[in-house]
């Protein structure tokens, strides 16, 4: 209670106010820029970090985050372009709702799901997490290397339909993770000679490049089919008692089903979204206008995805194992401002993570007046041309490399990064596994190393505990899991058979 006491003021301090309302507003503008969504807003932005109180820098981050998530929808409902895929199934009746001359009430319906959905998941976080601490303190290295291992394996499992793409990215992230000195035998590793490698990457410079650097290439392909799509009239900015009534009970359970999935690693706002949308169609008396502008299949999926983004911190705050590819950012600027997290990050820090849960409360209220009462200026800030938008990003992502060590050394891994960002995009190689890979492969290294020295080289440690064991079990479930959907689909399709 005292840590929780101490946590709600210092989120109530003026300048940490102002840090909610800058974060969740950056949020939401890189956000709804179609295609670069939460994953790339954390990575260009966390330059603005430098420098920063801790606490300070983590409250940031974290509006930044989930600001992103509400602006996501934004494209999705104005343009029919997701700003991510945790906003594609706004599309389904959001930009329907817009083609009618309903897109100002669209955009508020799925600020207050998205508010909706947040706060009931920051009450879940408040329940589950120090739960979740206090049983990660029984991990050893070789649960902890089997945790790491059941994450990747979980994210690369969800790559569906391009699982061997998967495993090369998060193989290609691995191999990232070793270039370096190895901290055990001093030996080199991939240097090629290179002094400057011999401290190995930056995952930052990593980070930056993929989703910075490698999406603003991408989109630059596609920038003139972008600037010939059609806008939308906002029209009126408040929703009807209709679209209410039926949104209301669908966004309390939508909430719920996204926040256990984020809590999930790997799972993520995609697929809360997408099964609290088809969840809604099977519940709804009218299935049929699902897809032609229904309030509650835009309701339900915007409440899932933004829970999703706060039951994703659960994981990535208690057990340091980020889930997706956005946590992993958050991850890498995490250890850049000093603050470890894990099990000990609640015994040693506690107002650190009471100070981000009470941030999380203001940061939706904000992000919701941002939401609703922005709305003109945030259309227009859509508006603005892509030639534009992104230079200013390029600009960021090379101001924020310089600034990790101020080498130009930087700038060709960032240029090299960036360039293999946009070829895996366009060879259609999920990201999220080779991030992820890279930031905690040094990790799962060491401590797969550490429990074999333990037994003296003997794999049954991995084999000893319950967790162990409970976690190999997830491992090959989740590595089956495509396997099983593609037979249920199969016998769905053909029910004779």
């Amino acid at each position: 209670m005292d840590a929780f006491i101490e946590g709600l003021t210092t989120s109530l301090q003026p300048m940490n106010i102002l840090w909610i309302v800058i974060g969740g507003f950056l949020g939401t503008v890189v956000g709804m820029l179609p295609g670069l969504g939460p994953a790339t807003a954390v990575a260009v932005l966390i330059p603005v970090t430098f420098g920063m109180d801790p606490v300070s820098a983590l409250i940031l981050m974290a509006a930044i985050y989930y600001g992103a998530m509400y602006g996501g929808s934004r494209s999705s409902i104005l343009l029919n372009t997701p700003g991510d895929g945790s906003a594609i199934a706004a599309t389904f009746d959001g930009y329907p709702m817009a083609r009618q001359g309903k897109a100002g009430e669209a955009m508020a319906l799925s600020a207050v799901a998205s508010f909706v959905g947040g706060i009931m998941a920051v009450f879940g976080f408040i329940l589950l997490a120090q739960p979740l601490a206090n049983f990660a303190l029984r991990f050893g290295p070789a649960e902890y290397f089997l945790l790491m291992l059941l994450t990747l394996s979980a994210i690369v499992s969800l790559s569906m339909g391009k699982m061997v793409k998967g495993f090369i990215s998060m193989s290609l992230g691995l191999l990232i993770g070793t270039i370096g000195i190895d901290t055990q035998s001093g030996v080199y590793r991939f240097t090629f000679g290179i002094t400057e490698l011999s401290e190995g990457l930056d995952f930052l410079i990593v980070i930056i490049g993929i989703y910075a650097l490698g999406e603003v290439l991408f989109n630059f392909l596609t920038i003139d089919e972008d600037s010939k799509k059609e806008r939308k009239k906002v029209g009126k900015i408040w929703f009807t008692k209709d679209q209410w009534k039926r949104s209301r009970m669908p966004m309390l359970r939508s909430g719920p089903l996204g926040f256990i999935i984020g809590v999930l690693p790997g799972a993520g706002g995609t697929i809360a979204s997408m099964l609290s949308y088809s969840s809604e169609k099977q519940l709804s008396k009218k299935p049929e206008e699902f897809g032609k502008g229904a309030p509650e299949g835009l309701a339900a999926p915007e409440s899932a995805n933004n829970a999703a983004s706060v039951g994703a911190m659960i994981p990535l705050l208690t057990m340091g194992i980020p889930g997706s590819g956005t946590t992993a950012v958050m991850l890498g600027a995490l250890i850049m401002l000093g603050i470890r997290p894990g099990p000990l990050l609640f015994e040693n820090q506690p107002e650190t993570v009471w100070t981000l849960v009470n941030s999380m409360f203001i940061g939706n209220v904000a992000l919701v007046i941002i939401n609703i009462v922005l709305v003109g200026l945030l259309v227009k800030i859509l508006d603005t041309p892509a030639k534009i938008l992104y230079p200013l990003i390029v600009m960021l992502a090379f101001i924020g490399t310089y600034t990790l060590s101020y080498t130009a050394f930087d700038f060709f891994l960032l240029i090299l990064f960036g360039y293999f960002g946009l070829v895996m995009k366009i060879l259609d190689f999920p990201l999220a596994p080779l991030i992820l890979a890279a930031i905690v492969g040094g990790d799962m290294e060491q401590n797969f190393r550490m429990a074999l020295s333990a037994s003296n080289g003997s794999l049954g440690i991995f084999f000893n505990s319950g967790v162990s064991i409970a976690l190999l079990v997830l491992i090959i479930l989740s590595l089956c899991y495509p396997l099983i959907v593609k037979a249920f689909q199969r016998r769905k399709a053909d029910p004779i058979s």
